[in-house]
């Protein structure tokens, strides 16, 4: 037996955290009854589960790296008309979906699945998985300014954790900086946030590694699966960095 939105979110239903939600109103039904607990447990080898009346269809699992565009919605549709990043993978099946979000003008590493509980594990707070950047600036910052960066930015929704905060190039020609940075958190645009708070607005941004996956030989535009020692090991650090906090 197990949690009815763990089964939901396993079947590629929706995140973990979008199906408490379908289930908190009432649109999904175990064996035709309606069902709002979210402590609910159900047997998904025996029960029928439905999501608004159509029954959950359990899909293999995909697990998929995308080099994101700028210029590129990180959503499955878009009402203006915009390319969203499922218009880049061509030949996928399986329904998938995002985990975590770059904002339209942050290009770079983007995972897509349809493994609920694995994109829960990456993307929720308690999880801490890092992500590094390459952000560019005009100027060349000084190393008090990285220092803050590293130490923590204070935003309007609080002050960031430590980051880590280095230089990756310089170029004197066009008076510009590429910067990697570290963090451990998720907020929206954050990185754009803390830099801006810094006085040195972003250029330009690009995720450039999410845990142990990085972007190379993946060119702009392109995607691939993961293999399984590479969903695993992710798997895997979420689940380590989630005991350390638990023992600090």
């Amino acid at each position: 037996m197990e949690r009815l939105q763990k089964v939901l979110a396993q079947a590629g239903v929706a995140s973990r955290r979008k199906c408490e939600e379908m289930i908190a109103a009432g649109k999904v039904q175990v064996n035709d009854e309606t069902v709002t607990e979210l402590g609910f447990k159900v047997d998904p080898a025996v029960d029928s589960i439905k999501v608004n009346g159509r029954p959950i269809a359990k899909e293999q699992h995909v697990y998929i790296l995308l080099n994101k565009p700028k210029g590129v919605i990180t959503s499955a549709t878009d009402p203006g008309g915009r390319k969203t990043v499922l218009d880049y993978l061509h030949g996928v099946k399986e329904r998938v979906y995002p985990v975590g979000r770059l904002d339209y003008d942050t290009e770079g590493l983007l995972l897509l699945t349809n493994d609920g509980e694995w994109a829960y594990m990456l993307t929720h707070p308690k999880h801490h998985v890092p992500k590094t950047y390459h952000a560019t600036v005009k100027g060349m910052p000084h190393g008090s300014v990285l220092e803050k960066l590293a130490s923590g930015v204070k935003l309007k929704d609080g002050m960031t954790a430590p980051a880590e905060v280095d230089y990756v190039d310089v170029d004197p020609e066009k008076k510009s900086s590429v910067i990697s940075i570290t963090i451990h958190e998720g907020r929206n645009r954050q990185v754009r946030r803390m830099f801006e708070a810094v006085g040195y607005p972003l250029e330009r941004l690009k995720r450039v590694r999410f845990g142990s996956i990085t972007l190379d030989g993946l060119k702009r535009g392109k995607f691939r699966n993961l293999s399984k020692e590479e969903v695993t090991e992710l798997r895997r650090l979420a689940e380590k960095s989630h005991n350390v906090q638990n023992t600090d």
